[in-house]
């Protein structure tokens, strides 16, 4: 009685953990274009707020749109150029410079949306 116990046990966990991984599995297939969107929406905003010289909402939207941009997954190297980019937008927003904000913030516009 004792190995049959045993081997249902063992027959369970190896079906949970099988279902498991395909679940993770199909999980990783997902787009990331819901983050895209919204990092798209507040770089855009940031942008508003850096062309109204309201710099510190545009630091707060800045700052919102690199912790959802690390979420995104794609083409390496246009996210990490797109992401120099909001860095650079925030740094001269920083510095109070809304011509050099804006460039940055619309090259990273642009990279967002080819992903």
């Amino acid at each position: 009685m004792n190995i049959i116990n045993k081997s249902a046990l063992n027959f369970l966990l190896v079906t949970l953990i099988g279902f498991n991984c395909t679940t993770v599995f199909a999980d990783t297939n997902n787009t990331s274009a819901p983050i895209i969107s919204e990092t798209i929406k507040l770089v855009e905003d940031a942008l508003v707020q850096v062309n109204k010289s309201d710099f510190s909402a545009a630091q707060l939207l800045l700052k919102s749109a690199r912790l959802a941009s690390a979420k995104i997954t794609g083409d390496e190297k246009t996210l990490k150029a797109a992401n120099d980019a909001v860095v650079q937008g925030q740094i001269q927003a920083k510095y109070g410079d809304v011509k050099k904000s804006s460039d940055e913030l619309d090259k990273a516009l642009k990279l967002y949306k080819t992903l």
